[in-house]
């Protein structure tokens, strides 16, 4: 028996205050998979993921998650996204991760501090766990979000961006988090530039611009052609039109 999808979209059309975002997208990430989401910029990537971890309201169509609940769906946001100013430690942003499966403002156990100081271990961090995150680099930083992902251990990773503006080791570091996480069977779904890295490390990548324009195994979906015609549609896209209600 072929399992269910971990997501799947059916007619999914997105916008932001009106205007057109991602159209009549339909598609599944199945159970385990690793994909990477990519386009020209602008193409509804970010707005994309945050649909799927359920941050984002759809304009029409659905997303399904057949049989998980929104505890089993980890997102990591763009790092420069994120503020830094709160008095926080390392191991308090990790340990704050548990609060999707414990419940909010509960506290956070012996048990579930030690899962945290382990998680910054595997990062390379567990010597800085009582440092401010305002006081860590950029590279720090998004070493602490991992850890925070692998405390919350959950089915479904979504990362935005996860590797941008860090140095080679950190990527090569945070990029063995990721491949463990995809031999433990996790779906795996990460928006990315670097067509390199996807080619190298992602088997199946979304190429889209504001609508599909390949979702298949890599090589395929990164052809020449398909890369033309993503940038071709990016050229004559038009901002200020509102959301199309035309079906797919």
């Amino acid at each position: 028996m072929v399992p269910p999808p971990a997501i799947q979209l059916k007619n999914v059309v997105l916008s932001h205050d009106r205007h057109p975002a991602v159209h009549h997208l339909s598609g599944t990430f199945a159970p385990g998979s690793l994909t990477a989401i990519t386009g020209p910029n602008g193409a509804g990537k970010t707005t994309l993921l945050r649909a799927l971890s359920g941050l984002h309201q759809l304009d029409e169509g659905r997303i399904d998650h057949p049989g998980l609940r929104p505890s089993d769906i980890a997102l990591l946001p763009q790092a420069s996204l994120l503020d830094r100013s709160f008095p926080l430690s390392c191991l308090d942003v990790v340990a704050l991760g548990h609060w999707g499966k414990i419940g909010a403002f509960r506290p956070v156990t012996t048990a579930l501090r030690d899962a945290a100081q382990e998680a910054l271990r595997k990062v390379g961090m567990e010597s800085l766990a009582a440092r401010p995150i305002g006081a860590l680099s950029a590279g720090q930083f998004q070493r602490v979000l991992f850890a925070r992902l692998l405390a919350q251990d959950c089915s479904v990773m979504l990362l935005d961006e996860p590797f941008s503006a860090l140095d080679a080791r950190t990527t090569s570091d945070l990029l063995g988090v990721l491949r463990g996480w995809h031999q433990a069977g996790k779906t795996v779904v990460a928006v990315l530039h670097d067509l390199d890295l996807i080619r190298r490390e992602f088997p199946d990548t979304l190429l889209l611009a504001r609508e599909a324009i390949a979702w298949t195994a890599t090589e395929t979906a990164l052809s020449a052609a398909n890369r033309m015609r993503a940038r071709i549609l990016s050229e004559v896209w038009d901002d200020s039109a509102e959301i199309c209600h035309v079906a797919a």
